[in-house]
Parts: structure tokens; sequence; C-alpha cells
């Protein structure tokens, strides 16, 4: 599996982003879908995760109600819509993929994409 991740930019305090992770290769429906942030000197953080569409979404703590992931298994694309933007927010956004069950923990993701940038400016 292939990722290509886009939508990163610098937007204001409580402004909103939509990221983008398009996948090729295998059969994207089948796999669990993530999205990583890291932020200058964190480490690697999770943020949200998907499995099939009708099953529930899981979020980290600190983007519960701002930020929501959905896939379209059509076009073999997971999104993170980012709204009411805080600086700490600001990192390094990255998509994954795995098999199986849902997963909050980076090293169960096989797959990754390049990352995108996300600013948040105060």
């Amino acid at each position: 599996v292939q990722l290509q991740a886009s939508g990163g930019g610098l937007v204001q305090t409580g402004g909103s982003l939509r990221l983008s992770c398009a996948a090729s290769g295998r059969t994207f429906s089948i796999y669990v879908m993530g999205w990583f942030r890291q932020a200058p000197g964190k480490e690697r953080e999770f943020v949200a995760a998907k499995a099939w569409s009708t099953y529930p979404a899981y979020y980290a703590d600190s983007v519960k109600g701002r930020f929501t992931i959905s896939r379209d298994n059509a076009k073999n694309t997971v999104y993170l819509q980012m709204n009411s933007l805080k600086p700490d927010d600001t990192a390094v956004y990255y998509c994954a993929a795995k098999p199986g069950p849902p997963s909050t923990t980076e090293y169960d993701y096989a797959y990754w994409g390049q990352g995108t940038l996300v600013t948040v400016s105060s």
C-alpha cells in the first residue's frame, strides 16, 4: 500500500483544514486508516483511526470534538477534517494503514505516507 498525504498548510487559530490521504496498491477497504502527528521536538502521537465505513472512529482526547476522520473507499481516500485549530495542533501529520483491528499505537501500522505540515498561528 502506498499512501500520499496532502492538504497541510498555514492557518490561524480557530481555522479549519482538511487533510487527505490517497492510497494505492492493495484493496483499500480492508485496512484500518489512521492519522498521527509529530510536533517539533516531540514524539509522534496518535490522532484518529477508522476501520470499515460502518465502524466507529477513534480519536485522541486532545482532538475529540474538533477533528473528524472519514474515508471514501470508492476513492481509496481517507480524510481528516480539522476544525477549531489551536497552535498546539502544529505538527507534521502522517497517514498510516494497517490490516486487522483498529489501533492507536503507531508500531501497529505497517504503511506510512510522507507527512504533511500543518502550522497554526496564534
